[in-house]
This record gives structure tokens, C-alpha cells and sequence, in this order.
């Protein structure tokens, strides 16, 4: 081992107490450390880090071993990866940059029974003087030693890119022969799972901090795309990577239909809700540049109030998740361009693509500055425009309607007994109105919530527990669907759309029960 060699001698300060900082016990199998110069931070190493110190060492009342200092050059290994002794191992882990530290290692955690002949005997104790002087990290990225990262420049920050952004990359890759593979000669965009160059570098900038410098060693099982002729295989190489930047792509409807590129960060954390007055300057373009329209200026913005159609949806979508004075791009495709007013002069399948910039916004007078009238009046008007909203099949916009007028009567302490009752009334059809619009969503489990909050209010309402049936029959939880549609029987034998609903559980249970039954007989015909 490295430690294992003759070197000068050293007085130890452990024997003769020459240090303000008392003795301590690491672990619990007899390390012993006592601080000769405290660090300069409060941050550790971590196991596969690759640490650098200085240290001379000597047997107990013995033979001195290695001296760094007398070589002048510090010595680097890996920490935890068997590279010294434990003792080593265990007691650098616990030191800080800057810090000098005697450690007294038993024999358990030395060269034990065995000694290293000539110099160590056998159960000898040990007595090392070591200096931190740096470490960097080593990331195992894909928990088999396949990519291990080592940070070599640290970024700004905290956060680290996501899936689908866009990021901006300088890097250079070497064979481990120091052949060079590829090299950005100018920064590279592009997004992280794209699969751009190979697999290591997405699942590497994943981990990286705006203008982070790293070195990626990467084995041949996760090398190049298999369409990429520029590097073998069956090689492994070592990716120098830079982290310029990037850019957050937010899935705004959470189908990949509408997405946002914020390309200049806002200011707070507030957005704009349903019902806001916003002022925005946007231009809207089809794919080959053509400009289709463009509204507002930085002197004379346009002003609209969202979720009340007078943009499209997509777009709406977007500036609702935008805080002041933030910049984006904003890509919208066809589904979402049906309300646009020049949706019937659009090409079939158009995507439009958005510069917006959003200058100021208000928000809604909040319902808990409304009084008692002015909360059911409120409510009243929010859920009239949820009914036309569902007519027309626009279900996401119905529903935050309903949302919106169910919260402005939620809690009814300021209204009078007539006006509770009134509130209740309004309260539970805005759920049911929601449960409906969640259904055609496919929020399931969202819809049969609100049911039951319908029914813990009025537990014989046929049109919470048909809905909720409905729900659990979307999710296949047939008892719990059996279970409502008998109760909905029950208090209204007649109703059709329940007994059609029967009859369509009744039918899934069949077809659930050969289901079973077919897994139960192949089961059993493998064990036979």
C-alpha cells in the first residue's frame, strides 16, 4: 500500500496533548482523532470522492512509514474505495478542508493480525498526521460505475435541469488512449432527452448547476447512440463538460401540446389566476416565420382577462403560469388553436409559436373581500359561465369555472340561514358540475372526490353517486362502483341513465370474472 513505505520521523501531538481541541472517538471500533487546526467550512467528503492530502505516519513506539510533505507532493486517492487502510478511510471522511488531524488507528482498522512485514507487526497501532487539503466529488450517476462524474468547476446555484429542457453545452471527448472523439468547437444546444451524442451526456447535465465544469468517465455500455459512427463501442472515454446554461421547457397541459421556454425570468411568485386583467405583448407565428398576429406594445399593451375566450386557449394556458415581467416562448398546437379567430384559415395540423412577454397583471377581487350578496352573485355568474363553457365541449375552462365559484362559497359563517342554504345549493351543484367535467377530462380519481364531497353533505343525491360509480368503473374499482349504483337503485328505481349504468357494470364483471378465471388456469397448468 501507499503507506507502507520508510519516510523521516514525526513528534506526535496525539502523545503529548499539544493541541486546545480534545480527543474524540470515531466510530465504534476504537479510531481515535484529536484536531490539530480547525477547517475553514462545515462541508465533509463523501464515499467515492476523490480527496487530496498531506500526511506522515508511524507505528506506535515503532518505525516511521510514508511522508508526504517530505516527497512534496500530496497524495490522492479515492475515499472508501480500499484504496488505504479503514482507519484512513473512516477518519478522513470526517475532516474539512483546510483541517489537520492526528488519528491513533487500532490494528482492527490497520494491517490487524497480518502486520505489513517489515515495518508494521503484527496488531500494531497506528499514528497518522494528515491535512485536508481538497477533495471533488465523484457522482456514481448510474449506481453500476457506468458514468461517474467529478465536479471539477462548481456552478451557480441550486437548481439542476429537467427533462425536455434546453440546455447550452461546451465538451470534448477522450478515449482513454487521450485520442479526442468530439469536441464542440462553439456551444451546443439542444434538449435533454433527445438522446443528443449518447446517453452519459443527458443523464450528466441532469445532475449539473448552471456554469458547472465536470469529468464524466463513461464506460462503452453507456457510450454513443448506435446510429453514431464516431466513436467504438466497445470503448470507454471520458466526457470534459461544461454546463453554459439553459432554458426550462414547462409542459403546460401536460401532454407535450402546449409548452413553455421561459427566455427571461420574472420577477416574485405570483402568476395570474382565472378572471386577472393581464397586459401582454405577444407575436404569434407559423412554423415557417409567417407572423398570423401580433398584439400589444411595451408603450400600449394589450389587455384581456383570462379564461373569458379572448385569446386561445393554449395561450391563456401559458401567460397564467407567467410572473411579471417574465419573457417566454410559447409553443401551441392545433388541439389547442380550435377557439383562435383564425382557426378556419389555418392550415390543418398548424403550429403557432409565440413570443409573449407579460408587463403587469391584476388579479380577481378575492372572494374574501366580497360580502355575503356580492359571494352568491358571484358564484352564481361563475357558474352560469361553467354551464356555457361545457356546452361548447371546452371542459378545461368549464371546470376552473366551477372551481372558481365553489371556493367563493366554501365557507358561508357571514351569510344569514337563508343565505347558507342558498350557498349549499350553489356549493354541491358546482361540484357535480366538476365531477362532470373531470369525467370527460379523464381525471377519474378528481371526479369521484368531488362526489364525495357532495354526498358527505347530502348522502341521497342519485347524481353524485352515478357519477362516482361512473369514475370507479374508469378506474375498474367495480365493488365501489356496485356498491353506489345499488344505492342510486334504491332511492330512484327508475332512473334510466342509472340502470343503463348497471347494466354496463354488469358487463365489465363478466368480462372481468373470464379475465381471472383465465389467469387462475394458467396458473394452475404451469403447476401441473
Amino acid at each position: 500500500m501507499p503507506l507502507a513505505s520508510m519516510s523521516t520521523s514525526f513528534e506526535t501531538d496525539f502523545q503529548i496533548g499539544n493541541t486546545k481541541y480534545p480527543e474524540k472517538i470515531i466510530g465504534t471500533h476504537g479510531l481515535r482523532k484529536r484536531i490539530l487546526k480547525r477547517g475553514i467550512s462545515w462541508q465533509t467528503p463523501f464515499p467515492g470522492d476523490e480527496v487530496e492530502v498531506h500526511f506522515n505516519g508511524h507505528v506506535e513506539g515503532g518505525a516511521c512509514l510514508d511522508s508526504t510533505r517530505d516527497k512534496g507532493a500530496p497524495f490522492v486517492f479515492k475515499l472508501d474505495q480500499g484504496e488505504v487502510i479503514k482507519g484512513l478511510d473512516e477518519g478522513i471522511a470526517t475532516m474539512k478542508k483546510g483541517e489537520r488531524a492526528i488519528f491513533k488507528v487500532p490494528p482492527n482498522l490497520g494491517y490487524g493480525e497480518a502486520g505489513s512485514p517489515p515495518l508494521v507487526p503484527s496488531n500494531a497501532s497506528l499514528v497518522f498526521d494528515v491535512e485536508m487539503i481538497s477533495w471533488s466529488s465523484i457522482m456514481d450517476l448510474t449506481g453500476d460505475g457506468g458514468i461517474l462524474k467529478k465536479i471539477t468547476k462548481d456552478g451557480e446555484g441550486w437548481a439542476t435541469p429537467r427533462d425536455g429542457d434546453e440546455v447550452l453545452v461546451k465538451y470534448e471527448v477522450r478515449l482513454e488512449n487521450g485520442l479526442v472523439l468530439s469536441r464542440s468547437e462553439e456551444i451546443v444546444e439542444f434538449h435533454i432527452g433527445d438522446g443528443y451524442l449518447c446517453p452519459a451526456l443527458g443523464k450528466a447535465v441532469k445532475t449539473m448547476r448552471r456554469g458547472e465544469q465536470a469529468e464524466v468517465a463513461v464506460k462503452s455500455s453507456y457510450g454513443f447512440n448506435p446510429n453514431g459512427n464516431e466513436v467504438p463501442t466497445v470503448s470507454n472515454f471520458t466526457i470534459q463538460l461544461e454546463l453554459v446554461t439553459w432554458r426550462s421547457i414547462i409542459d403546460i397541459t401536460g401532454d407535450r401540446k402546449v409548452l413553455k421556454k421561459i427566455t427571461k425570468a420574472g420577477d416574485g411568485f405570483e402568476h395570474p389566476n382565472e378572471g386577472s386583467k393581464v397586459k401582454v405583448v405577444y407575436t404569434g407565428k407559423l412554423e415557417d416565420g409567417t407572423v398570423l398576429e401580433k398584439r400589444g406594445t411595451n408603450e400600449e399593451p394589450f389587455e384581456y382577462i383570462t379564461l373569458e375566450e379572448q385569446i386561445n386557449e393554449g395561450l391563456d394556458r401559458a401567460i397564467m403560469t407567467m410572473k411579471r415581467g417574465e419573457h417566454c416562448l410559447v409553443t401551441v398546437t392545433a388541439e389547442y388553436l380550435s377557439d383562435h379567430d383564425s382557426s378556419d384559415v389555418l392550415p390543418a395540423n398548424s403550429v403557432l409559436h409565440y413570443e409573449v412577454q407579460l408587463i403587469d397583471f391584476i388579479k380577481d377581487k378575492p372572494f374574501w373581500k366580497m360580502d355575503a350578496s356580492e359571494k352568491l352573485e358571484a358564484c352564481e355568474i361563475k357558474k352560469l359561465d361553467g354551464n356555457v363553457l361545457f356546452k361548447a365541449g371546452k371542459f378545461w375552462r368549464a371546470s376552473k369555472k366551477y372551481e372558481k365559484a365553489a371556493n367563493i362559497v366554501e365557507y358561508d359563517h357571514p351569510f344569514t340561514d337563508d343565505q347558507k342554504c342558498l350557498a349549499k345549493g350553489l356549493r354541491l351543484s358546482c361540484y357535480l358540475n366538476n365531477a362532470a367535467c373531470k369525467l370527460k377530462l379523464g381525471e377519474y380519481c378528481e371526479a369521484s372526490r368531488l362526489c364525495t364531497k357532495v354526498l358527505e353533505q347530502d348522502p341521497f343525491n342519485v347524481k353524485a353517486l352515478f357519477r362516482r360509480s361512473e369514475a370507479y368503473l374508469k378506474i375498474t374499482e367495480l365493488e365501489k362502483a356496485e356498491a353506489d349504483i345499488n344505492k342510486a337503485l334504491i332511492i330512484d328505481p327508475n332512473n334510466r341513465d342509472v340502470k343503463l349504468k348497471y347494466k354496463e357494470l354488469k358487463d365489465k364483471q363478466r368480462v372481468y370474472a373470464k379475465h381471472q378465471a383465465k389467469l387462475f388456469s394458467a396458473m394452475f397448468s404451469r403447476m401441473g
